[in-house]
């Protein structure tokens, strides 16, 4: 690692630790000639997930905007953050396990509506309208139907 301050190679590693988010490490590194110390950052590098979309568009993957999703269908719902974010982090990690770069959009849609079946029904119904497209009051009464099916 190069000093920051006089540009030498030449230096030694006073202190690591885990950052507070646990996702990096954090090391106290002291330089063998100016004797200044400064702080260097490891951390995993990810291969970005790209998403291909229904019209072949791809983009990168973002937790956001499935997060933003998720929230909108269970709005005035009584699900917690905790369990919304537990659920992102089982996505995202599937996701990377598959080893794939490339996912079409509608896996990551299905296994949200898989999660939400099991967590809400009213917040599944909410985010298949918007995930399967409804469009009148037919598409929600058979997917109601399906639902109370399944039950």
């Amino acid at each position: 690692m190069k000093c920051p301050f006089c540009g030498e190679i030449d230096n030694k590693v006073v202190d690591s630790r885990l950052n507070k988010e646990r996702n990096a490490i954090r090391r106290r590194r002291e330089c063998l000639v100016c004797s200044r110390r400064f702080t260097t950052y490891e951390r995993l590098e990810e291969i970005p997930i790209m998403i291909i979309k229904k019209d072949g568009r791809r983009e990168l993957f973002s937790r956001d905007k499935v997060r933003s999703g998720i929230q909108r269908a269970c709005e005035k719902r009584n699900i917690s953050m905790n369990v919304i974010e537990e659920f992102l982090d089982e996505l995202e990690r599937d996701l990377r396990e598959t080893g794939e770069k490339e996912i079409p959009s509608s896996a990551i849609g299905e296994k949200a509506m898989e999660k939400l079946h099991e967590i809400d029904g009213i917040a599944y119904v909410r985010f298949a309208s918007v995930y399967r497209e409804f469009k009148d009051v037919n598409d929600f009464v058979s997917e109601l139907k399906s639902l109370s099916n399944k039950e």
